[in-house]
Protein backbone atom coordinates (compact mmCIF):
# COMPACT_ATOMS: atom_id res chain seq x y z
CA UNK A 1 0.00 0.00 0.00
CA UNK A 2 1.23 3.26 -1.14
CA UNK A 3 0.52 6.79 0.74
CA UNK A 4 0.05 9.96 -1.30
CA UNK A 5 0.70 13.00 -0.20
CA UNK A 6 -2.87 15.40 -0.47
CA UNK A 7 -2.01 19.22 -0.68
CA UNK A 8 -3.53 21.16 1.41
CA UNK A 9 -4.66 18.58 4.28
CA UNK A 10 -1.31 18.71 6.12
CA UNK A 11 0.15 20.50 8.48
CA UNK A 12 -2.46 22.71 11.62
CA UNK A 13 -6.02 23.38 10.79
CA UNK A 14 -6.09 26.00 14.00
CA UNK A 15 -3.67 27.84 15.94
CA UNK A 16 -4.10 29.60 19.30
CA UNK A 17 -1.65 32.48 20.13
CA UNK A 18 -2.07 34.48 23.69
CA UNK A 19 -1.32 37.88 23.70
CA UNK A 20 -1.04 40.38 26.48
CA UNK A 21 0.47 43.39 25.11
CA UNK A 22 4.36 42.32 26.09
CA UNK A 23 6.99 42.53 23.24
CA UNK A 24 7.48 38.94 23.47
CA UNK A 25 3.81 38.12 23.13
CA UNK A 26 3.39 40.36 19.95
CA UNK A 27 6.25 38.56 18.46
CA UNK A 28 3.92 35.56 19.49
CA UNK A 29 1.32 37.01 17.93
CA UNK A 30 3.43 37.89 14.47
CA UNK A 31 4.85 34.99 14.29
CA UNK A 32 1.55 32.51 14.57
CA UNK A 33 0.00 35.29 12.12
CA UNK A 34 2.75 34.09 9.75
CA UNK A 35 2.60 30.60 10.26
CA UNK A 36 -1.06 30.84 9.93
CA UNK A 37 -0.74 32.71 6.59
CA UNK A 38 1.69 29.87 5.14
CA UNK A 39 -0.38 26.65 6.61
CA UNK A 40 -3.70 28.62 5.72
CA UNK A 41 -5.09 27.75 9.34
CA UNK A 42 -7.51 29.51 11.17
CA UNK A 43 -5.67 31.77 14.17
CA UNK A 44 -7.61 31.91 17.11
CA UNK A 45 -5.59 35.03 19.40
CA UNK A 46 -6.85 35.40 22.96
CA UNK A 47 -6.16 37.94 25.21
CA UNK A 48 -6.70 36.83 29.02
CA UNK A 49 -7.45 40.09 31.46
CA UNK A 50 -6.42 39.21 34.93
CA UNK A 51 -9.09 40.34 37.32
CA UNK A 52 -6.57 39.45 40.35
CA UNK A 53 -4.66 42.31 38.88
CA UNK A 54 -6.81 45.33 40.53
CA UNK A 55 -7.17 43.48 43.61
CA UNK A 56 -6.23 46.34 46.57
CA UNK A 57 -6.03 49.23 44.18
CA UNK A 58 -8.68 52.04 45.47
CA UNK A 59 -11.84 51.58 44.00
CA UNK A 60 -11.09 54.56 41.44
CA UNK A 61 -7.72 53.22 40.40
CA UNK A 62 -9.05 50.00 39.70
CA UNK A 63 -11.61 51.43 37.73
CA UNK A 64 -9.41 53.25 35.86
CA UNK A 65 -6.87 49.70 35.63
CA UNK A 66 -9.68 48.02 34.40
CA UNK A 67 -10.67 50.31 31.18
CA UNK A 68 -6.82 50.34 30.23
CA UNK A 69 -6.58 46.97 29.93
CA UNK A 70 -9.77 47.03 27.82
CA UNK A 71 -8.66 49.65 25.48
CA UNK A 72 -5.54 47.13 25.18
CA UNK A 73 -7.45 44.47 24.54
CA UNK A 74 -9.87 46.60 22.09
CA UNK A 75 -6.85 48.30 20.16
CA UNK A 76 -5.78 44.18 20.13
CA UNK A 77 -8.75 43.13 18.35
CA UNK A 78 -8.37 46.16 16.18
CA UNK A 79 -5.15 44.92 15.24
CA UNK A 80 -6.15 41.01 14.63
CA UNK A 81 -9.26 42.31 12.75
CA UNK A 82 -7.21 44.45 9.99
CA UNK A 83 -4.39 42.06 9.91
CA UNK A 84 -6.77 38.95 9.32
CA UNK A 85 -8.18 40.95 6.44
CA UNK A 86 -5.39 42.50 4.91
CA UNK A 87 -3.33 38.70 5.39
CA UNK A 88 -6.48 36.84 4.12
CA UNK A 89 -5.89 34.93 7.58
CA UNK A 90 -9.03 33.75 8.96
CA UNK A 91 -8.81 35.40 12.28
CA UNK A 92 -10.52 35.34 15.55
CA UNK A 93 -10.05 37.59 19.20
CA UNK A 94 -11.37 36.60 22.78
CA UNK A 95 -11.35 38.98 25.26
CA UNK A 96 -11.30 36.37 28.50
CA UNK A 97 -11.36 36.96 32.03
CA UNK A 98 -9.35 34.66 34.20
CA UNK A 99 -6.25 32.95 34.87
CA UNK A 100 -4.01 32.85 31.46
CA UNK A 101 -2.90 29.17 32.02
CA UNK A 102 -6.49 27.90 32.54
CA UNK A 103 -8.06 30.46 30.02
CA UNK A 104 -5.47 29.35 27.36
CA UNK A 105 -6.10 25.86 27.73
CA UNK A 106 -9.86 26.02 28.23
CA UNK A 107 -10.16 28.22 25.02
CA UNK A 108 -7.63 25.97 23.59
CA UNK A 109 -9.94 22.76 24.05
CA UNK A 110 -12.74 24.50 22.84
CA UNK A 111 -11.80 25.41 19.47
CA UNK A 112 -9.95 22.44 18.82
CA UNK A 113 -6.27 23.90 18.68
CA UNK A 114 -3.59 22.01 17.14
CA UNK A 115 -1.05 24.18 18.03
CA UNK A 116 -0.39 26.66 20.95
CA UNK A 117 2.16 30.11 20.66
CA UNK A 118 2.91 32.13 23.48
CA UNK A 119 5.50 34.71 24.47
CA UNK A 120 8.06 34.01 26.60
CA UNK A 121 8.31 35.16 30.01
CA UNK A 122 9.84 37.98 30.86
CA UNK A 123 9.99 37.99 34.40
CA UNK A 124 12.88 36.33 36.43
CA UNK A 125 11.50 34.14 38.64
CA UNK A 126 9.66 32.56 36.22
CA UNK A 127 13.05 30.92 35.50
CA UNK A 128 12.55 28.82 38.56
CA UNK A 129 8.89 28.71 39.54
CA UNK A 130 7.93 28.07 35.89
CA UNK A 131 6.17 30.36 33.47
CA UNK A 132 3.15 30.38 31.31
CA UNK A 133 4.84 28.16 28.59
CA UNK A 134 6.42 25.66 30.83
CA UNK A 135 2.54 25.03 32.14
CA UNK A 136 1.49 24.86 29.01
CA UNK A 137 4.52 22.22 27.67
CA UNK A 138 3.87 20.34 30.82
CA UNK A 139 -0.01 20.13 30.10
CA UNK A 140 1.38 18.26 26.67
CA UNK A 141 -2.28 18.24 24.85
CA UNK A 142 -0.96 20.06 22.13
CA UNK A 143 2.32 20.89 20.39
CA UNK A 144 3.42 24.22 22.23
CA UNK A 145 5.76 27.19 20.30
CA UNK A 146 7.57 29.98 22.71
CA UNK A 147 8.80 32.45 20.78
CA UNK A 148 11.48 34.63 23.07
Amino acid sequence: MTHEFELGTDGPKVLLVGIDGTITSLRAGAYAAGLARRQRSRLVVVYVARPSAFVGLAPGAAAVARQADHELAEDLRRQVVEGGEWTGIKATFHEVYGDPYTEIVRLADEVNADGVIVGASMRAGHRFAGSLAIRLVKTGKWPVTVVP
